[in-house]
């Protein structure tokens, strides 16, 4: 079974920093394109980030463009969404997701909050 868990989420001040980790059981990491999907309070799901299992490239959306940066941990099956200057309307669920030709894994989610 294939779980994607993720964690890291809180309450911080805008120009804070927070760092979410989604872990992969069930799925080789290196073998799946890997990213976040945030939904904040009434609006649509937005993707945020993805990072790529053949070369590791990674891509953002503009708004988190050179605040945000996704990595990943094979040995660990871990991927990091390191957010830095964060901004009042970053505040959403933050959801982990791997997904492929024929498979779709969503995480549980973790609210980011960013408020003075």
């Amino acid at each position: 079974q294939v779980q994607l868990v993720e964690s890291g989420g809180g309450l911080v001040q805008p120009g804070a920093s927070l760092r979410l980790s989604c872990t992969v059981s069930g799925f080789s990491l290196d073998m799946s394109t890997i990213g976040w999907i945030r939904q904040a309070p009434g609006k649509e799901r937005e993707w945020v980030s993805c990072i790529s299992s053949s070369d590791g490239g990674t891509d953002y959306t503009d708004s988190v463009k050179g605040r945000f940066t996704l990595s990943r941990d094979n040995a660990k099956n871990t991927v990091y969404l390191q957010m830095n200057s964060l901004k009042p309307e970053d505040t959403a669920v933050y959801y982990c997701n791997m997904w492929g030709s024929s498979y779709d894994y969503w995480g549980q989610g973790t609210q980011v909050t960013v408020s003075s």
